[in-house]
């Protein structure tokens, strides 16, 4: 029994102080307060790795990965309750959700089958207009319209891949780098889609519940960011669930299989292009269900919301948190989403900054900041 609850314990500490950090980041104005805290990171880092308590805490994750996930959820909740009546952290906490989402999907592409794709933004801007198009002119529910961008992100992700498949390495790269740039073009020249300006959407309505007015709950105001913010993390839950169940499976290790020696695999008889297929396809619906709910959140959409860089941004946010691991999303899209916001100061290269922070990440920590494991389990069996 003590030998269980020891991990439990361990993990539950490190979560809670990491929360408490990310509470005080947020809720720090002065700029020297927020340099103060890096420093404070920065030295957490070099202990744990110069007291070598990194693999204690990774084995104390492995072992309960319900304690992991329960805290993380505990922990956004913890949050969203601290800041209940501004709204833009609460926007900045819903955004890192709806990115991890996005990564989520980017995750069964690049870290499960090996396929390239730079046009994540492109699939995420897909939903979002997909959502303002349909909310504007039909009267379709809204939790239909959030499936509906997710399916015609997929739809349309389903026919890029017949070119990314008969492509290799950097060549099926530069297909999606090319999808992405046609489809910002094809938004600023059409006008049916508002062009260059974008388009407006009004508040999600989901069973009654308007989304966009602010709760009042027992005489205090809640803005009601905070209710994006728990749809956010529904959907970031059901996602890490789907993707890991996924992994476990036989699908998965199919995919790893392709992903690790095609011509193996195709030697063994595993469907190559059936399982490619398959994780492109889902991956661009968990975007395209994302997008839509962030055009709805924001209520405006536009053409410079969706370009190659915030593709770039994504594909960041998965090699920070390490190719095929979806545990280390949510700290990576923290990490890349919110630090250059608290860095206004130094204005546009904050954005250098966070290239530098990046870079030492992956110099010190080149599988990135959660790497995944070798493999060493079969479907079915019981493993973290």
């Amino acid at each position: 029994m003590d030998s269980l609850l020891k991990p439990k314990l361990l993990l539950s500490a490190v979560i809670a102080a990491v929360f408490v950090y990310l509470w005080a980041l947020l809720h720090s104005e002065s700029q020297l307060a927020v340099g103060g805290l890096m420093l404070l990171a920065l030295l957490a880092m070099l202990a744990l790795r110069k007291l070598h308590w990194s693999e204690p805490l990774g084995a104390a994750a492995s072992a309960s990965p319900v304690t992991l996930g329960a805290g993380c959820t505990l922990g956004v909740l913890a949050l969203v309750a601290a800041f209940y009546e501004l709204h833009f952290a609460l926007l900045l906490l819903a955004t890192v959700l709806l990115y991890s989402v996005v990564c989520l999907g980017l995750n069964l592409q690049f870290g499960y089958v090996g396929l390239v794709n730079f046009a994540g933004a492109a699939f995420f801007g897909i939903g979002s207009y997909t959502a303002a198009t349909l909310a504007t002119h039909t009267g379709l529910s809204h939790l239909l319209v959030l499936l509906a961008g997710g399916a015609v992100a997929a739809v349309l992700g389903s026919l890029l891949i017949w070119p990314v498949l008969r492509t290799r390495g950097h060549y099926a790269a530069l297909v999606t780098i090319a999808f992405g740039i046609l489809f910002k073009s094809f938004l600023e020249v059409n006008d049916t889609l508002g062009g260059p300006q974008g388009l407006r959407i009004p508040g999600m309505n989901l069973f009654g519940w308007q989304l966009n007015d602010g709760l009042e709950i027992a005489g205090v105001e809640i803005s009601f960011y905070a209710n994006y913010v728990l749809l956010s993390l529904v959907l970031c839950l059901l996602a890490f669930a789907f993707v890991r169940r996924v992994e476990r499976s036989w699908i998965g290790l199919s995919m790893d299989m392709i992903r690790t020696d095609e011509v193996a695999a195709a030697v063994f008889g595993v469907a190559i292009v059936r399982w490619k297929i398959l994780a492109f396809t889902f991956g661009n619906f968990l975007a395209g269900l994302a997008g839509a709910v962030y055009g709805m959140m924001t209520s405006y959409v536009a053409p410079n919301n969706f370009t190659f860089a915030d593709s770039l941004i994504l594909v960041s946010i998965l090699i920070l948190g390490g190719i095929g691991n979806p545990w280390g999303i949510l700290p990576a899209a923290t990490i890349v989403l919110i630090l250059p916001e608290k860095f206004q100061f130094i204005q546009e290269y904050r954005f250098l900054l966070y290239a530098l922070l990046v870079i030492f990440i992956l110099l010190f920590r080149p599988d990135g900041l959660v790497p995944r494991t070798v493999r060493n389990y079969f479907p079915g069996r019981r493993q973290s």
